[in-house]
């Protein structure tokens, strides 16, 4: 990723902390493994429109201050947005960065852990309403941890809320399997509806009726064909927002992709 404009003071590190899901399902007609992502359309300052497709997943909740406070001295929240939601999207200085990472890996691996979110329904439910109108049930899917990717090297953020700060990251991976064969047609049904141009437009009528220029919906492609478009790369150049039958991906796509090879990555 580029260098951003907005230079980060030297003396501090965002770190981000999330949990990414590996949404998959078979096929109805052919049984292929299909790949489950979040398609988001955004409307940009400059008037601009971002269309891309993410892994299911987001920020982890801290459930309690208390230990990072003993930690760092003092918890300092990325944005007012982070703060408010308690989203792991701080900001430290570099040399607690080790010592902050291993408390995550420590703490991530606990199945309802009293500190950190370390599970991936909540994230679930919340996106399943919003891209595809489900009220999501803990019966129509299954959820296995796989393993963490670390990201040591610190890249400039482009969330919106915090730009301008180098970025280190960790990310819990699970593999969740939908087993709900309805649940599998209306999220093959959410992904043909638009064309990535068509989805924009959404995004282009919600700002011009005066909210905030958003739109959600889901993008279902073969598992093995994400895969290989990744693997046709370089190594070096595959922490990159890539096209895939004409939808751009975002590169956190290369999250929940384990056995794909990533130099920037760590995988545990």
């Amino acid at each position: 990723m580029k260098s951003n404009p907005n230079t980060a003071a030297v003396n501090e590190l965002r770190v981000s902390v999330a949990t990414y899901s590996r949404v998959l399902f078979p096929h109805l007609e052919n049984g292929t493994m299909m790949l489950a992502l979040e398609r988001k359309a955004t409307v940009l300052e400059d008037g601009r429109i971002n269309v891309r497709a993410q892994p299911f997943g987001g920020g982890v909740r801290i459930l309690g201050l208390k230990p990072l406070k003993e930690m760092l001295g003092e918890v300092q929240f990325d944005s007012e947005r982070s703060k408010h939601e308690q989203d792991f999207r701080i900001l430290i200085p570099p040399s607690k960065w080790e010592t902050v990472k291993k408390y995550c890996l420590f703490h991530l691996e606990i199945p309802d852990d009293p500190e950190l979110e370390s599970m991936p329904d909540r994230e679930l439910v919340e996106e399943f309403e919003e891209t595809i109108r489900v009220g999501l049930q803990s019966d129509q899917y299954t959820v296995q941890p796989v393993g963490f990717v670390i990201e040591d090297g610190p890249v400039w953020t482009d969330n919106w809320y915090a730009l301008g700060h180098l970025t280190v990251r960790v990310y819990r991976v699970f593999d969740v399997y939908i087993t709900d064969v309805e649940l599998c047609k209306k999220m093959i049904a959410a992904s043909q509806k638009y064309s990535d141009d068509e989805f924009g437009k959404l995004a282009l009528e919600d700002a011009r009726n005066g909210r905030n220029g958003r739109a959600n919906t889901a993008l279902t492609l073969p598992l093995d064909v994400v895969k290989e478009s990744y693997v046709a790369l370089p190594p070096e150049k595959r922490y990159a927002k890539i096209m895939v039958d004409d939808h751009k991906l975002d590169e956190s796509v290369l999250v929940v992709l384990m056995d794909v090879d990533v130099p920037q990555y760590q995988r545990m």
